[in-house]
């Protein structure tokens, strides 16, 4: 699958709102530990959403999607602080990829887009947290991400059972320090 992610506006956000909507909600029905217990009813996929097309036009959150057609098969998106001594650092958020497309390269896709505009946008640093033990974990790993630490019952999956989360952190751009 040859899918080029695009940067999404706000508008272009609410104008995809279903489309993204539909791709959260195969995501939790997949049993992806994204901050949502399942089943995720479409409405509050969308309500969401809609917060997060505020953060997109406020430049807080920044969105890539890749499409097929009409249907959104996959996102990730960069949070960026708002305090004066964190504006080198964002966090990777929200990379889901639909069940179908899985598999085939999407996820890096996505990571490397999320990377590679961070890196133009001077950030040096990303920051991650993931369910231990999960796919996404181990996409992260195979992409260079540094392995911080674990912690215990940090997030509920889906089916709503506590799960270890694992923090990642990958620097860009910079060399690693010496000692």
């Amino acid at each position: 699958m040859t899918v080029t992610p695009a940067r999404l506006s706000a508008t272009g956000v609410l104008d995809r709102i279903d489309a993204l909507a539909d791709l959260m909600v195969d995501t939790v029905e997949g049993g992806a530990s994204i901050g949502f217990l399942a089943p995720l009813d479409h409405a509050e996929a969308i309500a969401w959403w809609k917060e997060r097309a505020a953060g997109v036009a406020a430049g807080t959150l920044a969105i890539w999607a890749a499409h097929v057609g009409d249907r959104t098969v996959g996102t990730v998106s960069l949070a960026f602080p708002d305090k004066p001594n964190s504006r080198h650092r964002a966090e990777l958020v929200k990379l889901m990829v639909h069940r179908d497309a899985r598999g085939r390269g999407l996820g890096r896709a996505l990571l490397r887009t999320a990377e590679e505009s961070a890196a133009a946008a001077g950030i040096t640093l990303l920051h991650l947290d993931t369910e231990t033990d999960s796919p996404a974990e181990h996409l992260y790993a195979r992409a260079g991400w540094t392995r911080a630490g674990v912690i215990p019952d940090y997030a509920a999956d889906p089916a709503g059972v506590l799960r270890p989360t694992t923090l990642y952190y990958k620097r860009l751009g910079a060399s690693p320090p010496t000692r």
